[in-house]
């Protein structure tokens, strides 16, 4: 069996975790039953490369449950839970993923999972699309399809797409709602000020907050950065999206003018050098500075250290950046993902219907591969519906349903009764 882990020793502390967020993901549990009786993987291979976290650990025992024969690599480098990966190895996955990898190990991680020669590919930011696309092509006529359920790596596959050279179709579990309204506001919501208070123990009462970005993600910053007492800020460059916030009761403002307010920058984009040496320059002394987008680029770090006079480690997660004038700045986990590198990530709860619809979809990948074509297609309607009401029935939640009466009147064309 072939893995790059950190400690195989560290296996039965992650077993413990990965089973107390089982407890929490009935959804997945559910489907977990239903993929061991059905097997509808059988004699499937999969690539994932994913945050190695007790909630993605629980998706590939699914997986692997359904039959599939599974190699998993982390998707980021600071997002690894080395017990985790280390457990996983003991069930049987091949893991490839250790935490605080540098680039090089980062990317032989990945193509240490793409020698499986996969049929279906997991991704979460598309850098494992993007490799098979650049340098493995010849893995392509396997490939049946792939997943994404990140904004960020969404975006980039429908640039391939545009571009005309996809070549196997993406299923966007990212644009399910149940994953979008749910993970992305309320997971990255909550877990990215867990950690930020994680690495800094900072105050959120009385601050200036500043949320760069009013996605799902950035909604759910905002919203819990104000339930904690925080005067929040909303940077934005969509002009609808800039009105609903200011709707939402926050203030609204170019990034230079919020640069010197702030004390605590959150960025939420997935675009490139959202804060930079301009902002940075007007800050305030000891302003933080933390991302929640996939990658480490949202923060312009190359105008950090280019502006600093002296850069040191102030602690675990948290770098000092003394500027010319004597301010100190301050970046939190290299300005990779907040929420993974400083804290647990999103809460089972609610990765529980991510990862339910991330089961589903690479089950309809299996059966319908014959039909799809080389696109992003968004993830099936009748798959997010199963979800929400599979996490209703487990929430012991009853809704209405409508009488005939109502849906003849729903199909009429016709005025009046």
């Amino acid at each position: 069996m072939n893995y790059i882990i950190k400690d195989i020793n560290l296996a039965n502390e992650g077993r413990k975790r990965i089973e107390w967020a089982k407890n929490n993901m009935p959804v997945l549990s559910l489907i977990r039953e239903e993929f061991e009786r059905e097997k509808p993987l059988k004699g499937i291979k999969i690539a994932a490369c994913l945050h190695v976290t007790v909630e993605t650990a629980n998706l590939m025992l699914t997986l692997k449950s359904g039959g599939a024969e599974i190699r998993l690599a982390g998707s980021n480098p600071l997002s690894t839970q080395d017990d985790v990966a280390a457990a996983l190895v003991e069930e049987g996955i091949e893991v490839f993923a250790i935490r605080g990898e540098d680039q090089e190990t980062y990317y032989k991680c990945i193509s240490n999972i793409l020698d499986i020669r996969p049929n279906i590919v997991l991704d979460d930011g598309a850098d494992t699309i993007a490799v098979i696309h650049s340098r493995r092509k010849e893995l392509i006529p396997e490939i049946y399809g792939g997943c994404e359920e990140t904004t960020t790596g969404v975006i980039r596959l429908k640039s391939l797409e545009k571009d005309g050279i996809l070549n196997f179709p993406i299923i966007a579990v990212n644009d399910a709602k149940t994953k979008n309204m749910f993970d992305n506001r309320y997971g990255t919501g909550q877990s990215s000020l867990h950690g930020v208070m994680n690495a800094t123990n900072f105050l959120f009462a009385g601050k200036n907050v500043v949320v760069v970005g009013y996605g799902w993600c950035g909604r759910g910053v905002a919203s819990r950065a104000r339930g904690l007492g925080s005067s929040v800020i909303v940077v934005e460059v969509d002009p609808i999206k800039a009105l609903e916030a200011v709707m939402d009761g926050f203030r609204v403002m170019p990034m230079m003018d919020a640069a010197r307010i702030g004390d605590l920058f959150i960025t939420a984009t997935g675009d490139i050098s959202v804060i930079r040496g301009e902002h940075f320059d007007v800050m305030k002394d000891g302003a933080i500075l933390s991302n929640t987008g996939h990658f480490n680029v949202e923060i312009n770090i190359e105008d950090l250290e280019n502006m600093a006079t002296e850069i040191k480690d102030a602690k675990e997660n948290v770098k000092e950046y003394l500027m010319k004038d004597g301010r100190r700045l301050y970046l939190l986990a290299e300005g990779r993902l907040v929420n993974l590198s400083c804290a647990y990530g999103h809460p089972s709860e609610v990765m529980d219907m991510s990862f339910a619809d991330q089961a589903l979809c690479v089950r309809y990948i299996a059966e319908n591969r014959e039909r799809l074509v080389n696109k992003v297609y968004s993830a099936p309607s009748e798959i997010d519906e199963r979800v929400a009401r599979l996490k209703l029935d487990a929430m012991n939640i009853k809704i209405e349903k409508l009488t005939d009466e109502q849906k003849n009147y729903l199909m009429s064309w016709t005025i009046g009764t």
